[in-house]
């Protein structure tokens, strides 16, 4: 059994030159998904009817039209929960996965760094379309609404570089290996025996990169 040298945790992450896993890259993502619970949890409150108006101060009623519109009442019938409090869980959901895992999870935990893009991305095209059925179909505007729209495509932008590391480094182990045990084990953090040197091709640009996890046992 070779002898496993260590990761180097703050390695800048292929095709990038710099870490998408960093705390100074994840913190930020944590902080904003928080700020969003916070304002989609107000709304779900006025929508549970536990507050008895909404704060607006450009669009005053109109945002109790849109949260009481028929397309509110429709998703509350498919989610069973307000479409608010659905949201407030999503950036939950964001701010837990953000603070998981090492800063080299987008290699040695690559299924987390998924499922917090899966939970990061359709929130955020979730948010861009409710805003525009506001103008669209209630024909009114909820300004707290399109603050957590914004939050939500903000997260998208800061989040998906190291979504798109986790993806690279699987298909480069994936290219490298011709096995789907290997990409399986890559998947879920365990240390996969294939060359450290990874074909050009299997990185966007050609560039040849060193990865020390394709043959090392993940940090936890």
């Amino acid at each position: 059994m070779p002898k496993l040298p260590v990761l180097d945790l703050g390695a800048p992450a292929p095709p990038w030159d710099y870490n998408p896993s960093s705390w100074r890259q994840r913190v930020p993502i944590c902080l904003l998904a928080t700020a969003g619970f916070l304002v989609a949890s107000y709304m779900g409150l006025y929508q549970w009817r536990l507050i008895d108006d909404v704060w607006d101060p450009i669009f005053g009623e109109q945002s109790r039209r849109v949260l009481d519109s028929d397309v509110s009442h429709r998703m509350y019938r498919w989610f069973r929960v307000p479409d608010a409090i659905f949201g407030a869980f999503a950036y939950l959901g964001d701010a837990v996965f953000g603070l998981a895992g090492s800063t080299r999870r987008w290699q040695t935990r690559p299924w987390l760094v998924i499922l917090f893009g899966i939970d990061v991305i359709p929130l955020g095209i979730v948010g861009a379309v409710l805003v525009a059925l506001q103008g669209l179909v209630v024909g009114s505007w909820c300004f707290l609404c399109i603050v957590s729209a914004a939050i939500s495509l903000v997260l998208v932008y800061a989040a998906y570089d190291e979504v798109w590391s986790s993806l690279v480094y699987l298909r480069a182990v994936w290219l490298a290996s011709g096995s789907r045990r290997a990409v399986w084990d890559a998947l879920v953090g365990r240390p996969v025996l294939v060359a450290g040197r990874l074909p050009s091709a299997a990185v966007p640009g050609g560039a040849q990169h060193r990865w020390e996890g394709a043959h090392v046992a993940p940090s936890r």
